[in-house]
């Protein structure tokens, strides 16, 4: 089911403030999904021998989240963390397993578009929470549908991995973003240095920080999951859990390269524009030694005394003309000597 996401740092709600439930229910054998129905409907129809997945587009409304937690008896502390902006975490509860974390789309105006998910997990249901319509989903309900690979014959932590990992692999691309804006900097730096180069590298700066907010407190989250005590993850799963664990470390570590790129551009930039601040200096200098002989001959020559015999001299003028010439391009000459420019 193909979505269209909004953009902007701050997540965004659907425009028309409808809610979107949708129920994906599988085992080995069978398979069924209905979407945009109510939420007391919902419950009605989870089966115990399946894996229910219950997917919730869109937190305005309050009500529908708070009958979804009192039917799987989900905590009040729990409630406010999936309708509020949090950072990555996993909590064990005794009847469940909660997850939350950012799941990141792309970046488009030098913004990161980005929304909270939150996930619980129950012995025969996962239960997800989106800030706004759509997600990264797509192929993952298109396999499921198909009983491609080994979803199907999972329980609801392995489709609680799949989806993690998911979107953990997105980040990737959202890195692949920033790296091929530190290397767009890099190059318009050497052909030279601006205002807007400088900005550039603020921006990408902002957007670093707000990965490594990202990160930093998903690796803990996941390598939560991975130790498993809470006995909500099958044995055979766990190593899965660790492979995402494994990604979210490598995903920190090129992070923190792009930080120190990031960090050398802008040494760079500034490098690069006091370099050129120096080659126009140098320039007006040397026009300034040039012209400071040339000003004291003409100051000389403009002072008002009759008896300076150059001036009754048919060749005074030409002849200071060019003494005044051979001055210029013997300077010139050896400042080009001392390799001054």
């Amino acid at each position: 089911m193909a979505k269209q996401k909004t953009l902007g740092i701050a997540a965004k709600a659907p425009s028309d403030n409808h809610v979107i439930l949708e129920l994906i229910q599988y085992n080995s054998k069978e398979y069924a999904m209905q979407a945009d129905i109510p939420v007391n409907e919902l419950l009605t129809q989870i089966k115990s021998n399946h894996v229910n997945w219950i997917n919730v587009d869109g937190l305005h409304d309050k009500s529908i989240v708070l009958e979804l937690g009192k039917h799987f008896s989900l905590h009040s502390l729990l409630i406010d963390d999936i309708l509020s902006d949090h950072q990555p975490k996993a909590e064990e509860f005794d009847d469940y397993l909660f997850f939350t974390m950012k799941m990141l789309y792309s970046i488009k105006e030098n913004k990161i578009d980005y929304e909270q998910i939150s996930f619980v997990l129950g012995k025969d249901y996962l239960l997800s929470f989106q800030e706004k319509e759509g997600d990264l989903f797509g192929s993952l309900r298109e396999r499921i549908k198909q009983s491609s690979g080994r979803v199907r014959t999972r329980n609801a932590d392995y489709l609680l991995y799949r989806l993690i990992d998911i979107i953990v692999d997105n980040y990737y691309t959202v890195l692949d973003e920033v790296g091929q804006q530190i290397e767009q900097v890099e190059d318009d730096i050497y052909e030279g240095p601006s205002n807007y180069e400088f900005k550039k590298i603020q921006r990408i700066k902002k957007e670093l920080i707000y990965l490594r907010k990202a990160l930093y407190p998903l690796r803990d989250a996941v390598s939560k999951l991975a130790k498993d005590e809470s006995g909500f993850i099958d044995q055979a799963n766990i190593r899965y859990y660790g492979d995402v664990y494994d990604h979210v470390v490598h995903l920190i570590d090129s992070l923190d390269t792009y930080k120190d790129l990031t960090s050398s551009l802008m040494d760079i930039h500034i490098n690069t524009v006091n370099t050129r601040m120096n080659e126009v200096m140098k320039v007006l200098a040397v026009i300034s030694t040039i012209f400071m002989p040339l000003t004291f001959i003409v100051g000389i020559y403009g002072m008002n005394f009759d008896l300076m015999p150059e001036l009754h001299s048919k060749l005074g003028y030409p002849l200071v003309m060019f003494f005044m010439a051979a001055l210029v391009f013997g300077m010139i000459r050896f400042f080009k000597y001392k390799k001054w420019f």
